[in-house]
């Protein structure tokens, strides 16, 4: 397992979790490659969005249903503050993770954390493992619970 899948797992493991980060041969990077190789719906892909507060300078994650847009001032508002994209370095160096393999969990540093409440109609989603091709499957009361975020509508 990757070194970045395997702190994910260790993570979970910590906060009592039976989640168990897998490795597929195909990349995830996208929720259609994650939905393919997996062989759920797209809907089902938990996708993790990274964004920059422009005024204070952290990092917002929201982790969305991956057939929704993400509503920019939607989260804006729920912040308190505006926002911006979020390049490479940014990504890596406020969540420990690269664009890609963005886990809800195991972050370097202090992340806020917005989650898509069209996620809850679903009985299992599937979130990135900390790594390209690193996935695990989980409830939407066990993302609540993993990563305490706000559940927020997010779609346009």
């Amino acid at each position: 397992m990757a070194p970045a899948a395997q702190r994910v797992q260790e993570k979970l493991r910590e906060t009592g979790s039976s989640c168990e980060v897998v490795m597929m041969a195909t990349t995830a990077r996208t929720s259609a490659e994650a939905a393919a190789a997996i062989g759920c719906s797209v809907a089902q892909i938990a996708k993790s969005l990274v964004f920059r507060a422009k005024s204070s300078g952290r990092a917002v994650l929201v982790i969305a249903s991956g057939t929704n847009r993400v509503d920019e001032r939607k989260i804006a508002a729920a912040l308190g503050e505006p926002i911006g994209k979020a390049d490479a370095e940014f990504v890596r160096d406020k969540t420990g993770y690269a664009i890609g393999g963005v886990a809800p969990v195991g972050h370097d540093r202090g992340v806020r954390i917005f989650i898509d409440e069209d996620l809850r109609q679903y009985p299992d989603i599937w979130a990135a493992g900390g790594h390209p091709h690193a996935v695990f499957r989980l409830t939407f009361d066990e993302l609540l619970r993993l990563t305490q975020g706000a559940v927020i509508p997010v779609a346009p």
